[in-house]
């Protein structure tokens, strides 16, 4: 195991994350740490020549589809249920004094 963290780090990490270790969670967080970390190094050994960087594992161009309105905003529609209407909204009750 290259990568040891020290108590500072996961007093810190903890502190970042709001959580409450006990001395047992603390050391299995620095076992659990370390080991990602060696495995992160275990990763970068690979040899990435001629890889291309992607942000998808997937062949995606744009997932987006055009904003159009198709049936208008309904505002007609909605404010013919209104009791009451001033100035094309609902006129409701003053609540605040």
């Amino acid at each position: 195991m290259a990568n040891i963290i020290d108590d500072e780090t996961i007093e810190y990490v903890g502190i970042l994350a709001k959580l409450e270790l006990s001395a047992e969670e603390k050391e299995a967080a620095k076992k659990d740490m370390g080991r990602m970390l060696d495995y992160i190094d275990k990763l970068n050994e690979l040899d990435t020549t001629g890889v291309e960087p992607m942000s998808h594992v997937f062949p995606v161009t744009n997932v987006f589809r055009e904003d159009v309105v198709t049936n208008g905003d309904g505002s007609s529609d909605t404010l013919a249920n209104a009791p009451q209407m001033k100035e094309q909204a609902f006129k409701v009750p003053k609540t605040i004094g």
